[in-house]
């Protein structure tokens, strides 16, 4: 079995993607139009400046939809003109401290946002696969122990972990109440990922875009835990995993409708300070960081999920490593900063990854 993702099963395939102006629905955007499918995204317009969905022209490559999931009659009547085939919904409030500064603006995107999504997607009639994407911090956190099984009790102390877990549970419940023997045909699966690194993310208070930031302009990068541990992974890495659970989804529905995490290697589940001591290294002169001493809401110190079940049942594993990622994703950001053009790095970095893969 390979996690290759599938050209053949792409080609022609109607998608409808939730949250293609991120940072992650841009990057699933571009490889799902390179992959042949017919691609119809619905999303708020992107929150960053600048985006990679703008720099890319991901708006040229789909019909693209900005509306709200927070709107039950948007997200109707985008999923009836879609007339998916595949569902992958991504739209998310993805920042835990935004969480604290508007938790009912969190639930009522991640929460209830997701109840609409699944409501339109037991009418849509040719549906055949949907995948939601949650997060690692959907699990109640236990500040250590061995990672993640997807078994585990849902929780979070803070309002985005929450939103994440109770997410989660709808999933579970639309699946067994609306679909398989409950009613629609699709096979409903739900995704958990680790920190996701890579090029074209510009979200604030999150590392990765805080150092080039910092970066660029010559400015050291205040870290606010870097005790904290996190299974970091390169963008592509659970973006394979997905496609290919979808796939799997359509060839067998009630077999994998169930809850997936899609996280690195023990070895890559690394602390803060690490990363940003190779992120330094990796930019060279002028890059550096320091410990920001004020007073932080709280976050997990440590989060680390157990993939085992995607590496045997869906042949899925992590390809690039956290050296190499953080390698591609400095790369991108420093060539775009030269003036490189943001799809043709995007691309580049696409193909190059389906190599490794191919060559694995």
């Amino acid at each position: 079995m390979t996690a290759d993702p599938d050209p053949a099963f792409w080609r022609g395939r109607r998608v409808l993607l939730t949250g293609h102006t991120g940072f992650k629905g841009a990057w699933l955007s571009l490889w799902l139009t390179e992959l042949g499918a017919d691609v119809t995204g619905f999303a708020l317009a992107p929150d960053t400046e600048p985006s990679l969905y703008e720099l890319a022209g991901v708006d040229r490559l789909v019909r693209s939809e900005i509306g709200d999931v927070r709107d039950a009659e948007a997200v109707e009547a985008a999923m009836s003109r879609a007339r998916p085939d595949v569902l992958f919904h991504l739209a998310a409030q993805s920042l835990v401290r935004r969480s604290y500064a508007d938790p009912l603006g969190t639930v009522a995107t991640n929460v209830v946002g997701t109840a609409h999504v699944l409501d339109a997607a037991r009418r849509a009639p040719g549906l055949l696969a949907a995948v939601v994407v949650t997060s690692d911090k959907c699990y109640e956190n236990r500040a250590g122990g061995p990672p993640y099984r997807e078994d585990e009790p849902m929780g979070g102390h803070d309002p985005y972990s929450a939103s994440k877990g109770c997410a989660e549970l709808l999933t579970t419940a639309w699946r067994r109440s609306f679909f398989g023997a409950g009613g629609a045909s699709a096979g409903v699966a739900s995704v958990r990922a680790g920190n996701v690194i890579g090029g074209g993310d510009w979200a604030a208070d999150r590392l990765v875009p805080d150092c080039v930031r910092a970066f660029e302009t010559g400015r050291p990068v205040p870290i606010r835990n870097p005790a904290a541990v996190r299974p970091w992974q390169h963008v592509l890495e659970p973006l394979a995993g997905y496609l290919r659970l979808a796939e799997r989804l359509v060839e067998e529905p009630t077999t994998y409708a169930e809850a997936w995490n899609f996280g690195p290697s023990v070895d890559d589940a690394r602390p803060v300070s690490w990363l940003v001591d190779r992120l330094t290294t990796f930019w060279g002169e002028g890059a550096r960081w320091e410990r920001d001493g004020g007073e932080h809401q709280h976050e997990a110190g440590v989060l680390e999920v157990d993939a085992s079940k995607a590496r045997s049942r869906l042949g899925w594993t992590p390809r690039l490593g956290l050296e190499d990622g953080l390698r591609w994703t400095v790369e991108w950001y420093r060539r775009r900063h030269a003036g490189e053009d943001a799809a043709a790095l995007t691309l580049e970095q696409l193909s190059s990854f389906a190599r490794l893969e191919s060559s694995a």
